[in-house]
Parts: structure tokens; C-alpha cells; sequence
């Protein structure tokens, strides 16, 4: 009996020894060659392959940085969280979206129709209606679908419009959740701007509209570090306290998806229009100043000594090039995208997943140390280069 028991408990050692030590191979065995990436054709190819398979079987993001018993995580549930998955999910179908743009591809439509039918139901409404606002980029990124009639899925639409009007606060601004409604975060700009402004155009809805800018001059107001443009990871509403880290990388990278997409939502001679041209030119300024010779930006993008950020690098390097279509930044903004790309490829493993992103952010100013693969990065790799690719940048 006491020899089936230490067996048993060996077996199971086994097990949780390999589960922490897998990862850890699979990384270094997958770094091996890294970066030998010097055509931006081939690159495109090899990114949008793993994006294609991640999106119907999106690696899961873990919560913690823990790197040893990761099994005790799992059990308790503290591995990966529904709402991370989210964004993850919308930037992979952002990034194929692109590239269906300038590629008639049946495989690419297929998988994203099969994604949709594990998300939707037949009347067009969410199968596990989500609780948080993370939704709403992923429904932003469903409308942007052209080869689909969209209006199939209006009512998981109206109900990701309806999740956010509960979310308003005293202020008229967006919640990043219910039970922190004294505080506004930056990544509530990326996650809900871009759907606002498109949901709100597309079904004549003009108070989803004022809503996003109000959210983005908000913050620009009492979240941006004035002198240098960058936003504070949060502030605190009752007396515009910043919170945590003026300069944290993927924060400047949510505030340029919401501010960019946003802005390039809203159709010319509408009356916001212009309030976001000056917001894009003044953010667009401060990007470049940050961005470093090897065309990457830092986590912390005001500190040489941190490391370099893969998803920052991405979402700001597609910002400059949406920002180029300004004819006072075309040259400066393209040739900062450019650099960029020429970084992103160099931390590109050879089965195309893009190396090197910072994990998950744990609480306001508690940033995680872990750099690795992270699906968000993928798809807007892949969304820079088919963007890249359609204006014409080299």
C-alpha cells in the first residue's frame, strides 16, 4: 500500500514539475533562430498563419507571474480570466480583417465564421453574455467584417451598448468597472472609443458618439502628463489624482487604438472631427520622441533601462501609420512605422508568433515582468503590415 501511495505521490510530483517546466522548454526551444525575418511578405504570411490558428484557440494569458506550482493557479482559477481573452480575440480578428482587405482568402472567412458561431447564436445575440466593458473592442471588431452582413449580430451590439450605459458614471465618463466607480482608466479608451463611435454612426446613434469623446477629453484633461502627452495607467475622479505609471507602455497603446480608431471612425466634416485631429497630431508627437533606434518603444517608454515592449512597439507603431494620412506627419509618422516593423521582425520566432510582450497588468501600477508571446501582439502585427501594405509604406 505504501509503495502505491509514494508512487501515486511521485506520479503526481512528476506531473506538476512538468507543467511548470514545459513553458520554460517550449520558450527556449522557440527562441532558437529568432528574428531571421528580413521580408516584409514573408513576415506577413508567417504572422497571419498563427494569428489564423490562435484565434479559434487563443493560448490563455495567465494572471499571475508566478513561474513555479503555475498548477495551484489553474485550480484556483487564478490562470487566465474571461476578459483578458476578450481583447486578445479582437485583435486577432482586427489583424485578419486587414488582411482580408488585400487577400481573398476562403480559409481565413471560414475561421472567422467559425469563431463568430461560437461566440453568437442564430438570433445574433452573445451565447455567454459578457459582464465587462473588455467586450466592447471585440464587438468593434466584429463590425469591422466586410465580407459579413454585420447587422446580424445588432443585438449582441445593443447589449455591449446597453453593459456600457451602466457603466456611466457621476461624471458622464465610462467605468472600467462597477466596483471601482471613482476611478477612470486608460484602457477603457481603447476598449469601448472605437465601438462607440462606429456603433453609434452606423445606427444613427448620436449619444454613443459624444460619449467616446467625452471619454477622450476627459482624459486628456485630468489623465495626460502635460507637458510630454502621455497618459497616467489611471486617475481618481473625486480629485484627478494620477495613478500609477505616467508612461506605461500599452497604456499609451490603449489610448492610441481608442484614439485612432475613434477618430478614424467618425466621417469627415463631423463636428468631433477636429477635436481628435489635434488630439492624433499632439499624440502622435509625443510617440515619436519616445521611440527608441531600434524602432521599439520600452514598457515604460520614458526609461531606456526597461525592457522593450512587443505590444507596445505594435499598437503604437499602427498608430503613426493611421496618423500619417495627417499631410503634416505623413513623412515623420511613416518612417516611425516603418522602424517599428523593422523591430517587430526581429523578435519574431520562426513558427511567426511575435516574441517579447509584456503579460498582464495586475492592478494600477502593478505591471507584470514577464515578456512572452501574447495574441493582442499578433494581431496588430498583423493589422500594421496589412495596413502597411494598403498605403503603401515600405
Amino acid at each position: 500500500m505504501m509503495q502505491m501511495f509514494s508512487l501515486l505521490f511521485l506520479s503526481i510530483a512528476v506531473i506538476i514539475v512538468m507543467i511548470d517546466i514545459l513553458p520554460i522548454f517550449m520558450d527556449w526551444t522557440g527562441r532558437i533562430h529568432i528574428g531571421r525575418y528580413t521580408d516584409t511578405g514573408k513576415w506577413n504570411l508567417s504572422i497571419t498563419k498563427a494569428g489564423l490558428k490562435w484565434l479559434n484557440h487563443t493560448p490563455k494569458i495567465k494572471v499571475t507571474d508566478n513561474t513555479r506550482l503555475v498548477v495551484l493557479d489553474m485550480l484556483r482559477g487564478n490562470y487566465t480570466k474571461s476578459a483578458i481573452q476578450h481583447w486578445q480575440e479582437a485583435a486577432l480578428l482586427l489583424g485578419l480583417t486587414e488582411y482580408l482587405v488585400n487577400n481573398h482568402d476562403k480559409k481565413t472567412e471560414d475561421e472567422i465564421r467559425t469563431f463568430l458561431d461560437a461566440k453568437f447564436d442564430s438570433s445574433g445575440q452573445w451565447k455567454n453574455k459578457p459582464e465587462h466593458i473588455d467586450a466592447a473592442i471585440l464587438s468593434y471588431a466584429v463590425m469591422k467584417l466586410e465580407f459579413l452582413d454585420i447587422d446580424q449580430y445588432k443585438k449582441a451590439f445593443d447589449y455591449v451598448w446597453d453593459m456600457i450605459q451602466a457603466h456611466i458614471g457621476e461624471d458622464g465618463t465610462v467605468q472600467y468597472r462597477k466596483s471601482m466607480k471613482n476611478y477612470r482608466y486608460v484602457d477603457t479608451i481603447g476598449f469601448i472609443c472605437p465601438f462607440l463611435i462606429a456603433y453609434g454612426i452606423r445606427y444613427s446613434n448620436e449619444e454613443c458618439v459624444e460619449i467616446a469623446v467625452k471619454q477622450l477629453k476627459e482624459y486628456e484633461q485630468h489623465g495626460m502628463l502635460e507637458k510630454y502627452y502621455i497618459p497616467s495607467h489611471a486617475y481618481h475622479l473625486n480629485n484627478s489624482m494620477p495613478l500609477g505609471l505616467y508612461g506605461w507602455g500599452r497604456g499609451l497603446g490603449w489610448f492610441a487604438i481608442g484614439l485612432a480608431d475613434a477618430w478614424l471612425e467618425l466621417p469627415t466634416g463631423h463636428g468631433s472631427k477636429e477635436i481628435l485631429d489635434e488630439m492624433i497630431k499632439k499624440f502622435a508627437s509625443s510617440v515619436l520622441s519616445f521611440q527608441s533606434s531600434d524602432g521599439n518603444w520600452n514598457w515604460s517608454v520614458a526609461r531606456g533601462e526597461s525592457r522593450p515592449d512587443s505590444s507596445t512597439t505594435a499598437t503604437l507603431g499602427w498608430f503613426l501609420l493611421q496618423a500619417s494620412q495627417i499631410e503634416e506627419l505623413t513623412e515623420k509618422c511613416k518612417e516611425g512605422a516603418n522602424r517599428a516593423v523593422g523591430y517587430l521582425m526581429k523578435v519574431t520566432r520562426r513558427n511567426g508568433a511575435v516574441d517579447f510582450s509584456q503579460g498582464d497588468t495586475k492592478d494600477i501600477g502593478v505591471y507584470s515582468m514577464l515578456f512572452n508571446i501574447l495574441p493582442f501582439t499578433q494581431g496588430f502585427c498583423i493589422r500594421i503590415i496589412n495596413a502597411n501594405s494598403e498605403k503603401k509604406v515600405s
